[in-house]
């Protein structure tokens, strides 16, 4: 047995991540949004109105840009918004690259086309997320049925985890991931239901930190076991983990048992060692227990000292889209060992040392940490490892 297993673990495939793309208010590629946030320039602004929700703050994406940008890649006009961003973030990536039968198509969103509901002569089935998923894979012709990763808010990591698992287990030989969500008034009357959302533009781990700040984006990655097309400035996925720690449909667990255990998981699999950890890119969404809980997690951990940010104050919660938005971020950062600051944070407000990235500085990475935890107690955890 022994033996069957020690060859199990030697025929294990590679995955690599080796494309990334992007569509959020701060630019509609990577390298745009690079520059945005190597200055500090945030998405987030103030909004008058929407539905019956007075004075917020948001980061939204401008539908006229993305009308514009649209308009070279078709001229059809039943798209919708988000649609539209979920296109463009995959457009790039695709390029002239074959889909086959062993290519997957997994597409993560926690809301997905919900406002198509405030028409009420739209049926119910016009919203569902396998319809959305169909849409955008038929639009770029895959053959394989699409795959709909909707877990809260770690739905854009894990669906990197997913992807990874399948195309080791045989399924597929590479994967297109996208992931996106829209501000809508049924998303922002939510968390303000759960008097979650912040008076002003968020500030993760920061002592005066009072709610999360709500963003919309899109995002994409290309994964592939394809030992040719990986190259300098690709990524491997080194391990994952994710588990769900039951504690309460809204908070967060506060030893960070799920997230805990989701990172352990992460490192165990990949066989490294926790001090070859560089960088981590967190959650942070500025509430008070997410916050609070991560540190701790990190802390039970002994990874408290490694540099970490979160992104919230520039893109605000992307929910479903966040995790793949950060990770992209975190890929570029990588491939430029440079570490960007967590905006927002001045003084720390979590209970637990963590090393909050304050300013822009060079650093060598070799190796980072994803994490995301969401609604219902889920939590994810991915590590990645720079190809030289």
């Amino acid at each position: 047995m022994e033996a069957k297993s020690r060859l199990a673990e030697v025929m294990v495939k590679n995955v690599y991540i080796t494309e990334t793309n992007c569509i959020t208010p701060l630019g509609f590629d990577v390298a745009s949004n690079w520059e945005a946030l190597l200055n500090g320039h945030s998405g987030i602004q103030l909004f008058e109105k929407l539905g019956m929700l007075e004075s917020f703050y948001a980061s939204v994406v401008n539908s006229d840009k993305i009308d514009a940008a649209f308009a070279p890649i078709s001229n059809e006009t039943h798209f919708t918004k988000l649609e539209k961003m979920l296109i463009l973030a995959l457009a790039p990536i695709i390029g002239n690259k074959t889909i086959t039968n062993k290519t997957a198509f997994i597409f993560s969103t926690t809301k997905g086309n919900i406002c198509l509901l405030e028409d009420e002569n739209n049926a119910v089935e016009v919203a569902h997320l396998s319809a959305l998923a169909k849409k955008i894979s038929s639009f770029f012709g895959f053959s394989t049925e699409p795959i709909v990763v909707s877990n809260a808010c770690v739905s854009g990591v894990l669906a990197i985890a997913v992807a990874k698992r399948m195309i080791q287990a045989g399924a597929y030989d590479n994967a297109f991931v996208v992931a996106g969500d829209a501000v809508s008034e049924f998303v922002l009357s939510g968390f303000n239901s759960f008097q979650a959302m912040s008076e002003a533009p968020c500030k993760p781990y920061d002592e005066e930190r009072n709610g999360v700040t709500l963003g919309e984006a899109a995002a994409a990655v290309y994964l592939t076991s394809i030992e040719e097309e990986v190259g300098k400035g690709a990524v491997k996925v080194l391990g994952d983990g994710a588990v769900n720690d039951a504690n309460h449909i809204s908070g967060p667990s506060r030893t960070g048992e799920g997230l805990f255990r989701s990172i352990e998981s992460a490192f165990a699999e990949a066989g490294v060692a926790k001090e070859k950890l560089d960088y981590i890119s967190a959650h942070g969404t500025a509430t008070l227990y997410n916050d609070e809980m991560e540190a701790v997690a990190f802390n039970r951990l002994g990874i408290n000292t490694v540099p970490v940010n979160s992104l919230k104050g520039f893109y605000g919660h992307t929910l479903g889209a966040s995790g793949l938005l950060e990770t992209v971020i975190a890929i570029e950062s990588v491939k430029r060992n440079q570490l960007i600051a967590s905006k927002g944070f001045t003084k720390m407000g979590v209970s637990q040392p963590i090393s909050i990235i304050n300013k822009n500085e060079e650093k060598e990475i070799n190796c980072f940490l994803k994490t995301a935890s969401g609604f219902g107690g889920c939590n994810t955890a991915v590590l990645f490892e720079k190809v030289n």
